[in-house]
């Protein structure tokens, strides 16, 4: 979606103590001006094994699609940022891949700014196998978001679609497929297909309600219901997909990029399963779930898991997040240091199981085709600790797991990114009923200071977890336990803290099989 207007970079931030670690560069081009040439002796931040955004910027996630073999996967991307900013407008990029690891540039895809509707917002692309749309059996089409006015009840749903496999778009017209009814909030919509039904659905982000509508040909849209949710916000980016646990128990699940922080919860995917009729989706639970307890995991999108020969896995779905936050997105050492903003979080394979009292949840973790790109394993063994142990690891770029057990114990966890001194690191582990990662003690981009630690739940009555942590340039993405909470976090340590050390709160503890992995693209 389009985002807050472009802000001073680094000025009075936790970012500008990153940035005085950097060999000068050139300054932060204000608003509407062009940006002066990067200097090319910069250290790099760009993420070592994430997807990051070529040039300039990106956002949104838009939903992948399968197509001869491989992962179409369209992004917002702004080619006008460091002239315009954020409010220059978006375009779909395009980047494919086969193993959702390792992507390759295709460009843009969907073009701005080629019909007086002007730029191009969220939304999501299909594979039309049958032609319902008349371009065409095995037609790309997308339906996406756009303002032409900009006015308070202009967002609409215009169409787009593509005969070359999703490299090449061409709009339907300039008129809307689907108008807005007079209301402000309208936008995002996220098309299935309805095999149930032989039809097309479509959720659609409408303020504090999602609404469905379905389509015989993605032209014509007959609205049918919708789901309501208040104090989350305004709802974005809804998702609605259907997936089945290991037991045989199919879910319908509703997800949606909601902004949980005025009542203390996440501001990132909430999701409810439940069950979905065509016109109502009924979930299990009025109160939702979080597919991501941290501060950057936004405008995440799920996708099918497609097996060798094309068909799709009920059982696993993939998905995968923006890790950037609105309150914050032009915040980064990366627009100096390597001329661009935006990273996504790694893939996540999210799998549905159930509490022992029988409550449905999702469960992630990351994709497996990343172990196929492992470059060095270092097998630290099984460590005992009481207090702090700084280990011989060092390193900006890695994954470390570990299963800590304790008989007795108020927290545990490990420090990442740690300084020579000790004095700076980034923590993520469990403390008494809360899993955490917090990232006050290395620069990062909040600002405010408010949202700094991450918690999820945790029970401690157990005296074990399993931690897999992901570190990268500019983020921390942790996995507990079975991936039922995760934690993804933008933080922007000085280059030069590589350090990694173990730590314990009021007790000992043993760090069973402790592993480090790096990864090569």
């Amino acid at each position: 979606m389009r985002g807050l207007s472009r802000r001073a970079l680094f000025a009075g931030s936790a970012v500008g103590a990153a940035a005085a670690v950097l060999p000068t560069g050139p300054a932060a081009a204000a608003p509407g001006r062009p940006r002066p040439k990067r200097d090319t002796g910069c250290a790099r931040y760009r993420a070592a094994y994430h997807f990051t955004v070529p040039d300039q910027w990106k956002n949104d996630p838009q939903r992948p699609v399968w197509i001869d073999g491989e992962y179409r996967y369209f992004y917002l991307y702004n080619p006008d940022y460091f002239a315009g900013g954020t409010m220059a407008g978006t375009a779909w990029r395009l980047a494919s891949s086969t193993d959702l690891v390792s992507f390759t540039d295709r460009g843009i895809a969907v073009p701005k700014d080629t019909t007086p509707n002007g730029d191009v917002w969220s939304g999501s692309a299909v594979v039309d196998t049958e032609g319902t749309a008349g371009f065409g059996k095995g037609a790309v089409v997308v339906l996406a978001t756009m303002s032409p006015d900009d006015g308070p009840t202009s967002q609409a749903q215009y169409l787009y679609y593509s005969t070359d496999g999703g490299r090449t778009f061409t709009h339907h017209g300039t008129d809307p497929v689907l108008a807005n009814p007079g209301v402000r909030d309208f936008r995002d919509p996220k098309v299935i297909r309805d095999e149930e039904r032989g039809r097309w659905a479509m959720a659609l982000a409408e303020g504090t309600k999602v609404g469905f509508y379905h389509s015989a040909d993605l032209k014509r849209w007959t609205y049918a219901g919708g789901f309501t949710r208040e104090g989350l916000g305004v709802l974005e980016c809804p998702d609605l997909f259907r997936i089945t646990a290991a037991d045989g128990t199919a879910k319908w699940v509703l997800g949606v990029s909601a902004n949980g922080k005025a009542a203390g919860l996440p501001n990132t995917y909430a999701y409810w399963t439940g069950t979905f009729h065509g016109d109502a989706f009924t979930p299990d639970a009025a109160e939702p779930q979080w597919l991501d307890h941290g501060f950057d995991w936004y405008g995440a999108v799920t996708f099918d898991r497609h097996r060798p020969d094309g068909t799709v896995d009920p059982d696993v779905r993939y998905a995968m997040g923006w890790l950037n936050n609105w309150d914050y997105a032009d915040v980064t050492p990366t627009i100096d240091t390597d001329g661009f903003n935006g990273t996504d979080s790694i893939v996540r394979e999210i799998r549905l199981k159930r509490t022992a009292s029988g409550t449905c949840y999702l469960a992630s973790q990351p994709v497996t085709a990343l172990d196929d790109h492992v470059s060095r394993t270092v097998r630290l063994g099984d460590l005992t600790v009481d207090g702090t142990r700084v280990l011989d690891y060092t390193g900006t770029a890695y994954e470390l797991s570990c299963e800590i057990t304790w008989d007795q114990l108020t927290g545990a966890g490990v420090q990442l990114r740690r300084s020579g001194d000790g004095s700076r690191h980034i923590d993520a582990g469990v403390y008494g009923d809360y899993a955490f990662v917090n990232r006050r003690g290395a620069a990062n981009p909040d600002v405010s200071g408010k949202w700094q630690e991450s918690h999820s739940p945790f029970d401690p009555s157990a005296r074990t977890v399993r931690l897999r942590i992901l570190v990268d340039r500019t983020s921390v993405e942790m996995f507990v336990d079975d991936g039922r909470c995760t934690h993804s976090a933008e933080v922007f340590p000085y280059l030069i803290d590589t350090g990694l050390a173990l730590f314990t709160v009021g007790g000992r503890a043993v760090f069973r099989n402790t592993v480090v992995r790096e990864f090569t693209l």
